[in-house]
């Protein structure tokens, strides 16, 4: 049966937002030249932001709500930041797997039942990603409307900025403002593009892996009634009595070679991200802390705290897709050993391919029992047990910023 998927949304908005920072392939001169223009335009904007945070927290320093907020900021700018360098050291790898999912995962043929499987979790991938776009981009939205609701009614001399610019110049003066507004907007919107664009690109990864090792269980459990013609699995009525064993065998020697091709995928999966899911993790508490404080203890205005709760939404959700789609791997490439062993292996006749099936299927159960997964850099997996316990401690660290805060 064949399959279509030049429509899916979450492949759409994920690859749209890697073309703005300027991660995609190119196809000539023309277009590689335009992604390292786009590429150092990203940097740069980046470094620039990160300049104008820095200096905000050294004038602000004293001011602990305004020094909170601040490092609010500054994360987000660092973990942008660092994703881009460490990924671009890994562009190539990062590159070769979403040239391999286009060319195996959204470009292959499907069995009947096995397109239903796939539909279902690019739904699921669709729905995080719709959702956690559009908390982020009503967390920029918000920065960039706030000042402008502020200044209505003030004086040119009283007008402000998104943020906090100390420089020797009349910025709240025509022309300087609207000229330091616009570039404040375009480099929040660029920092916001890069914040979640290879975040979208590693759960979309996940998932869809999670879905091939669901259709490779569907493979591994009815071996008796599919038949690879050209590499395309085809159901064929019948028992698993009537079944021939060397077809049988023919079809679990095929789904083996698929089951490797997708070990060696989470493998390479891992050596690209495990630095960054490293980097997120160590991130994830002190952001969701300080934005809890923002939104919780700051003495804020109320279009303010409202760009700190979309952020704080977003937050959630971004640590929410992330650890899920992780444990998803873990868990459809474990269940590969229940699926192998619920096969029809029983009703297969003693002869040379029926003893070598019975040989192969043990050896797949016990590779199986090794999970494929995520880990922080090697130091462990991530799993919802993860998400879990980045909220314990950022609620440990929300209680010493508190009591700090009181003391101040």
């Amino acid at each position: 049966m064949s399959s279509v998927h030049s429509k899916d949304v979450s492949l759409a908005i994920s690859s749209f937002f890697v073309k703005c920072v300027g991660f995609w392939s190119a196809t000539n001169r023309f277009e590689q030249w335009l992604r390292t223009i786009t590429l150092m335009y990203t940097v740069f904007t980046i470094g620039f932001s990160v300049w104008v945070q820095i200096r905000d927290f050294y004038y602000s320093w004293g001011d602990f709500g305004a020094c909170t907020y601040i490092a609010c900021n500054i994360l987000c700018l660092n973990i942008a930041l660092f994703k881009i360098l460490v990924l671009f050291l890994h562009k190539k790898g990062f590159l070769t797997l979403v040239a391999y999912m286009q060319k195996n995962f959204w470009s292959s043929k499907y069995a009947p039942h096995e397109e239903t499987i796939f539909t279902s979790w690019k739904r699921i991938c669709t729905y995080f990603i719709c959702v956690f776009t559009l908390f982020t981009e009503l967390s920029i939205v918000s920065y960039a409307i706030r000042p402008i609701l502020a200044n209505i009614g003030k004086n040119e001399s009283d007008r402000i900025l998104p943020f906090n610019m100390w420089l020797n110049l009349p910025l709240s003066m025509t022309p300087y403002f609207e000229i330091t507004f616009a570039l404040q907007v375009l480099a929040l919107y660029h920092v916001g593009v890069c914040y979640i664009c290879f975040d979208n690109f590693l759960c979309m990864m996940n998932l869809h892996v999670a879905a091939q090792f669901r259709i490779l269980q569907y493979r591994f459990a009815n071996i008796h009634r599919l038949k690879f013609n050209e590499g395309v699995p085809e159901e064929r009525p019948g028992t698993s009595s009537a079944c021939c064993s060397e077809n049988c065998y023919d079809t679990f020697r095929k789904c083996v070679q698929q089951h490797q091709a997708l070990i060696s995928f989470c493998q390479k999966l891992e050596e690209v991200f495990r630095t960054v899911v490293l980097a997120q993790v160590l991130t994830f508490s002190l952001l969701i802390c300080f934005v809890g404080y923002q939104v919780v203890l700051a003495d804020l205005s109320s279009t303010r705290r409202f760009t700190f709760v979309n952020l704080l939404l977003s937050n959630m959700c971004h640590l929410f897709m992330f650890t899920y789609s992780c444990d998803c791997l873990i868990h459809e490439s474990t269940n590969i050993a229940a699926a192998v062993y619920a096969g029809p292996w029983t009703n297969l006749p003693m002869n040379q391919c029926g003893k070598l099936l019975r040989t192969d299927l043990q050896l797949v159960v016990m590779r199986s029992r090794r999970s494929c997964r995520l880990t922080a850099n090697g130091f462990f997996p991530v799993s919802l047990e993860t998400y879990t316990s980045i909220l314990s401690t950022a609620m440990s660290y929300f209680t010493l910023l508190r009591r700090n805060s009181e003391d101040a």
